[in-house]
């Protein structure tokens, strides 16, 4: 009777429902069908600019924590909401709208809106909280818009002559610096747009959410770490303007070509390392505080 009366209530207990994965696949393909002109062209805007090697990583590492999250999902009973509809409705417009306007970003934005919308449409919002950080990923591969870009870059051009003039002084060597050119008694460096440093920014903003999410699994870590990428790209940057004018004063080969693009990615290497270093201290920080609340 025990055991009858058990069996009982655990039957009674509502089980979560099993995740149909065709309609999943049957509207993840209709939404690439419906996009494919646009991701297309953004990935061949991947390939030919400099500053958006990262993007084909996005997808991949996003889908691979999507993948992670099958089983979460899986328990997870499936409420489809209407609201996912309208979303996907209103991202079909954007993305005309977007594409008649010659908007590139509008139109690009228009497939995570899409997506965002499928996936509340197709299992609700327990659906979308449980994809939330993949989903905060995507954004990372659309391209910001020009408008932006041309700002940002130059203030981050000017930013990186500051802090290379300063540095270079600090060694002793003479430097003049006007706007975004430093002149040195070797010869003078522009600081073009490609040396502005928004790419490694990019790329190291996206690199810290997905090294926090793997190393620490306090949310808090992810956004703290996201800050602090901004004075480690930027510091390392002027680093690399630094060390190009410091070579160039020994050979002027050491400035250009293949050694000037070398030393970006061995300073984009030291910007990671000191962004896990920064990690491990404010975890140590962490750890202290929390150790002295519990005294």
């Amino acid at each position: 009777m025990v055991d009858a009366a058990a069996a009982e209530q655990v039957s009674a207990k509502p089980q979560p429902s099993e995740v149909r994965w065709a309609p999943v696949a049957w509207f993840g393909a209709l939404l690439l069908l419906c996009y494919a002109p646009i991701l297309y062209r953004m990935g061949v805007q991947w390939a030919t600019d400099e500053n958006m090697g990262h993007g084909f990583f996005v997808p991949v590492i996003a889908g691979f924590i999507a993948w992670q999250r099958r089983h979460i999902l899986a328990a997870i009973p499936r409420k489809p909401n209407a609201w996912g509809l309208v979303l996907v409705i209103f991202a079909a417009f954007e993305a005309v709208a977007g594409t008649l306007g010659a908007e590139l970003f509008t139109a690009r934005m228009a497939f995570v809106i899409a997506l965002v919308g499928t996936i509340l449409y197709l299992g609700g919002t327990r659906w979308v909280r449980a994809l939330a950080f993949p989903l905060l990923l995507l954004p990372f591969m659309v391209p910001i818009p020009a408008i932006i870009y041309a700002q940002l870059t130059l203030k981050l051009q000017m930013l990186a002559s500051h802090l290379g003039e300063l540095m270079i002084s600090a060694v002793g060597i003479p430097v003049l610096r006007q706007g975004n050119t430093l002149v040195l008694p070797s010869q003078t460096l522009d600081i073009a747009e490609a040396c502005s440093g928004i790419r490694s920014l990019m790329s190291l903003a996206f690199l810290s959410l997905v090294y926090a999410y793997f190393a620490d699994k306090r949310v808090w870590m992810r956004w703290a770490l996201l800050g602090v990428t901004i004075p480690i790209a930027i510091g390392a940057n002027g680093v690399r303007v630094a060390v190009t004018g410091m070579l160039s004063q020994v050979n002027t080969e050491l400035a250009q070509g293949a050694y000037h693009e070398a030393e970006g990615y061995i300073v984009f290497v030291v910007a990671m390392i000191a962004l896990i270093v920064t990690h491990r201290v404010i975890s140590l920080i962490a750890k202290g505080k929390k150790k002295a609340v519990q005294a």
